[in-house]
């Protein structure tokens, strides 16, 4: 079983930037696939990013396309973290934040159903 807990979220004024934190327990989870959705109110939870570990090579992460440039995904293994920083927020980056875990190391996967292990989510609120 897998556990995951996120934080780091809250109320932020556009231009500005968080770091959300998720935390998993329950099994190592450094080979697994960790990725970060979010969803709106009255829309449905989207991808946002997501970073998996290639062994020896090192980590690959893989984003939404509205997430590119302004959103980055990092990972500590040694301490089961994930983490998403977020810079110039704009309202409409408004969301629940969800931390996600895979099954397996895969890459490129984008869709709610792959990943079967959630947090609870964090809010974070952009005001104009």
């Amino acid at each position: 079983q897998v556990q995951l807990v996120e934080s780091g979220g809250g109320l932020v004024q556009a231009g500005g930037s968080l770091r959300l934190s998720c935390a998993a327990s329950g099994r190592t989870l450094s080979s697994t696939a960790m990725g970060w959705f979010r969803q709106a109110p009255g829309k449905e939870r989207e991808f946002v990013a997501a970073i998996t570990w290639r062994g020896g090579i090192g980590y690959y992460a893989w984003y939404a396309d509205s997430a590119k440039g302004r959103f980055t995904i990092s990972r500590d293994n040694a301490k089961n973290m994930v983490y998403l920083q977020i810079n110039s927020l704009k309202p409409e980056d408004t969301a629940v934040y969800y931390c996600a875990a895979a099954d397996g190391a895969y890459e490129n996967k984008r869709t709610v159903n792959e990943y079967p292990y959630w947090g609870q989510g964090t809010q974070v609120t952009v005001s104009a």
